[in-house]
């Protein structure tokens, strides 16, 4: 990756609504200079796909979290299975330490969030469980 291919990510994380021609504008490149730079990254896995983010007339209202598990040992397949089923959980990351996996949650409700946690902690092979609810947003690195 060259710094055409980073400026072009990055332009692509920021809006990727953002058209080829603009692009091509911006970088004062060919268009078909980008929509090939962008065909490579795409078919090298550099970008795996495109979405929307929801703006804060959605994001404010909805309610955030952040859950701790500890699983039984050699049960973490079978939890995060049931967990990829759960649309509220949004993300799941293996870590180190006291705890094996860390949920972020997004949900509507705070009873939606009541139910969401109490499913959590009746998977099998989830140990134990520490919720911890987001309050306000200082900064978001990735908006």
């Amino acid at each position: 990756m060259d710094d055409l291919d980073e400026k072009l990510l990055a332009a692509l994380a920021a809006d990727s609504s953002t058209s080829t021609s603009r692009l091509a504008r911006r970088f004062k490149v060919a268009r078909s200079t980008v929509q090939a730079r962008i065909e490579r990254l795409e078919r090298n896995k550099v970008i795996s796909g495109y979405t929307i983010r929801l703006g804060e007339a959605v994001t404010l209202r909805r309610i955030r979290g952040t859950v701790l598990l500890q699983v039984e040992p050699r049960a973490t397949p079978a939890v995060l299975q049931r967990l990829r089923t759960m649309t509220e959980v949004e993300a799941c990351h293996t870590t180190t330490g006291r705890v094996d996996l860390i949920l972020s949650l997004s949900v509507e409700t705070t009873q939606a969030l009541d139910e969401t946690l109490d499913e959590i902690g009746t998977i099998p092979g989830v140990r134990t469980t520490e919720s911890l609810i987001h309050l306000t947003t200082k900064f978001d690195r990735r908006i």
